[in-house]
C-alpha cells in the first residue's frame, strides 16, 4: 500500500524564495520496505531507506523549480520497493498557481 498526503494542491513557480511542496509519504508491505522515492516533475528523485520496516511513514519537502506557467500540472510520483524487489508506484500532480 502506498499513499501520499500533500499539504497543498497548488504551488508557485519562480518565486523568491522558491516555493516548496510538503506532505507525508506512507508505504506498507508485509515483507518490509527497502526504499522509497519521491519525484516532482523531471527533477531527480529523493529517496529514503525503509529500514526493512513493514510500515514506512515520513514527511517530505521538495523545492518547486522555476519556469512553469500558471495552470501547468506538475507530476508527483511516489515509488517504493520491498525487500523482495517488488516495486509499487503512485502518481498524482499539483497545479502551478498564479
Amino acid at each position: 500500500m502506498l499513499s501520499i498526503t500533500l499539504d497543498k494542491d497548488s504551488v508557485r513557480s519562480g518565486t523568491n524564495p522558491p516555493d516548496t511542496l510538503t506532505g507525508t509519504l506512507r508505504a506498507q508491505d508485509a515483507d518490509g520496505i527497502d526504499s522509497v522515492w519521491l519525484q516532482l516533475d523531471d527533477d531527480p528523485s529523493i529517496g529514503e531507506d525503509g529500514l526493512l520496516q513493514t510500515a514506512f511513514h515520513s514527511p517530505f519537502r521538495v523545492v518547486v523549480p522555476a519556469g512553469f506557467d500558471p495552470g501547468v500540472r506538475l507530476p508527483v510520483k511516489l515509488e517504493a520497493r520491498d525487500v523482495a524487489g517488488f516495486r509499487s508506484a503512485l502518481d498524482t500532480s499539483v497545479r502551478v498557481a498564479q
